[in-house]
């Protein structure tokens, strides 16, 4: 992607963001994103073929970043050294929900939640899927411990939201490995 194309991009999830704030997603239309990013129909759908999809690639521009296989450190927290433990990978989560850009915590208390957390949750269960350790000794089918640690990272998520974000994310992070007695730590 080039830089002109990186900037128009940036420019409606920029709109997409701004509308977020004064109404549902339900209620955004793509005219109106297209007049707040000052981007031109064509362009828009060159990126986007659909609002949805809009979303859809906002949550993977998150998730790109915090399940990329080479991490920076960043200004609020550092998970570039060692590798990476279900306890660093949820904090990771929790952070850049907390701090980001893109306004993920917004998005996760509209009427668009459900459809970004289903974005989100494919996403992660395909990455842990290759955490799950396959040769460990388990009485339950692998499909259904990467299911339930997808459901139950999403229920995290959502209470940690409701919550006020009260507590940090290596709190949370904990909270959720001693939940499901996760070892990878």
């Amino acid at each position: 992607m080039d830089r002109r194309q990186r900037k128009s991009r940036a420019s409606i999830f920029s709109a997409f963001n701004t509308l977020l704030e004064k109404k549902s997603y339900r209620s955004i239309t793509v005219q109106e994103i297209i007049d707040e990013a000052d981007v031109g129909r064509t362009t828009f759908y060159a990126h986007f073929p659909t609002k949805d999809d809009l979303l859809r690639e906002l949550s993977d521009e998150m998730l790109n970043h915090v399940f990329s296989p080479s991490l920076d450190k960043e200004s609020t927290h550092d998970f570039s050294k060692d590798g990476m433990s279900y306890r660093k990978l949820v904090s990771h989560i929790l952070y850049h929900i907390k701090d980001s850009s893109m306004n993920i915590e917004r998005i996760l208390s509209s009427d668009c939640s459900a459809m970004f957390l289903r974005f989100f949750r494919e996403r992660f269960s395909s990455y842990i899927e290759n955490m799950v350790n396959k040769d460990k000794e388990c009485n339950v089918p692998r499909s259904y411990e990467i299911d339930m640690l997808s459901s139950g990272l999403i229920s995290t998520i959502e209470w940690w939201v409701k919550s006020g974000m009260k507590d940090s994310p290596e709190t949370v992070a904990s909270y959720f490995t001693s939940l499901f007695k996760l070892q990878n730590e």
